[in-house]
């Protein structure tokens, strides 16, 4: 007997200049309204506009929103705690991505070094 699994595959492809209401950000991430406006107020999301009628996200809001949405419901955390660990995680890749520059950086003053040795 055969078992067949079938993968589920959800996405969505959001142009850099195009911007997203909250209700449009609210069924994108399927998070309600209340908790987009939780989460603006904590300082999660910053969308351009000075009330929930005027506010547009952007793409960065609407993969930061996905993620704090993922956070809310796999690992039940509050709005404070939504917001503690997406700065955590930025700060881990802007880590990474200094670590990233500088090991290349440090890879080419390696090698310029070690042709400069098999040159002499």
């Amino acid at each position: 007997m055969t078992r067949t699994q079938i993968m589920w595959i959800e996405g969505s492809i959001v142009e850099d200049d195009i911007y997203m209401s909250i209700l449009e950000i609210s069924k994108a991430t399927r998070a309600p309204a209340e908790l987009i406006m939780s989460w603006v107020s904590e300082g999660v999301l910053s969308p351009a506009g000075s009330s929930p009628e005027e506010w547009r996200f952007s793409k960065d809001s609407l993969r930061r929103a996905k993620t704090a949405a993922h956070l809310t419901h796999d690992l039940e955390l509050n709005t404070p705690g939504v917001a503690l660990a997406l700065d955590l995680l930025d700060e881990i890749a802007r880590l990474r991505n200094q670590l990233l520059r500088e090991n290349i950086t440090l890879g080419s003053e390696r090698l310029s070094s070690d042709l400069l040795c098999n040159l002499g």
